[in-house]
């Protein structure tokens, strides 16, 4: 079996976990492990890291499972290419393929947590043989549809930009988040978190006006009570260190995406399903017809559940009822 080597200055520490760096075809990942039992790949979101899985690993290891939370391509101390189209989520794909793979395992199952989520749908709609059970939080699993991402979201804006068209061009954003990492980061999570999130009819952060900036309405204040400074810390000396560029070229594949996945035109996942939303959540709020398709779309649909003032980050927010979910649904896919 092949043996993942230590990670170099592991840049946070989460109890019980060890760092790892693995070899996959497309560079090295790295990676937090915890626990023994049958494989569980968790994949984080933007902005984020595998740190945002750290109430996780240490319930999933008490549960009997091996918890494997990964730095995405371009986060953390993974590589990062240089290239936009490196980008594109049939490479995510094989990143998991690949540490896997590294792990000396044959399969897995497959967790993600905002952009991590349509990673892990599609790691279980391109590799069925290897991801055999996968869940959701946030984002809730819509199959390929005929219109091209930047024409919806071109759309979505009207006299303004909806914030996926702000991040298309390279540089960009960069050049608005990187002078202040951490208060970027600060505004963008308190403005996300139920707690702290605008109260309604706020101008909503995902709409920037015509020459403003994202950051213009953010809420700014306390941070979230699932933050605290140190950990903020923590997400901001990775960002500083990273650049916000390699997050970013997620953003700028949708259309990569649209055209490598239409062949899956329609699909549905067969796999056993979970999905976790927070009923505070744009990201699952706005997409409230793709959950009412879930008898359609995901007919391996385990278990479903929205959870009442609940914002976007979602296992972080609610930890503990997190994780009572998840260790729930892994028990009935292996029993």
């Amino acid at each position: 079996m092949p043996q993942p080597v230590p990670a170099a200055e592991p840049s946070v520490t989460v109890p019980g976990a060890v760092h790892r760096l693995v070899d996959v075809p497309g560079g090295r990942i790295h990676l937090l492990e915890q626990g023994t039992g049958p494989l569980v790949l968790l994949v984080h979101g933007f902005p984020e890291t595998s740190y945002s899985w750290r109430h996780q690993l240490a319930a999933l290891a008490a549960a009997g499972f091996r918890a494997v939370a990964v730095d995405v391509r371009g986060y953390g101390r993974s590589s990062a290419p240089d290239p936009v189209e490196a980008y594109r989520m049939t490479a995510l794909v094989a990143d998991a393929v690949g540490v896997v793979h590294a792990l000396g395992e044959e399969t897995a199952t497959v967790v993600g947590h905002d952009w991590g989520s349509p990673i892990a749908a599609n790691c279980a709609l391109l590799r069925p043989d290897m991801f055999t059970a996968v869940g959701m939080l946030s984002v809730p699993y819509a199959p390929w549809n005929p219109v091209r991402p930047t024409d919806g979201f071109a759309r979505i804006g009207g006299t303004e930009e909806f914030y996926v068209s702000y991040f298309q061009q390279p540089g960009r954003a960069e050049a608005e988040i990187e002078p202040d990492v951490r208060g970027w980061l600060a505004g963008f999570y308190t403005s996300l978190s139920a707690d702290t999130m605008p109260g309604p009819g706020a101008e909503s952060p995902f709409f920037v006006p015509a020459g403003a900036s994202m950051s213009g309405r953010f809420t700014r204040g306390p941070l979230p009570s699932w933050l605290t400074e140190s950990e903020l810390d923590l997400y901001a000396a990775e960002f500083e260190r990273t650049g916000m560029t390699g997050a970013l070229n997620r953003y700028r594949n949708v259309d990569r995406d649209w055209e490598d996945l239409a062949v899956w035109d329609g699909a549905r996942l067969t796999a056993p399903t979970l999905f976790i939303g927070g009923a505070l959540d744009s990201s699952t709020t706005w997409m409230a017809d793709a959950i009412a398709a879930y008898p359609t779309t995901l007919p391996g649909l385990v278990s479903s559940h929205i959870l009442d003032g609940c914002g976007h980050w979602i296992q972080q927010e609610r930890a503990a009822e997190v994780n009572a979910l998840l260790t729930k649904w892994l028990h009935t896919v292996h029993p």
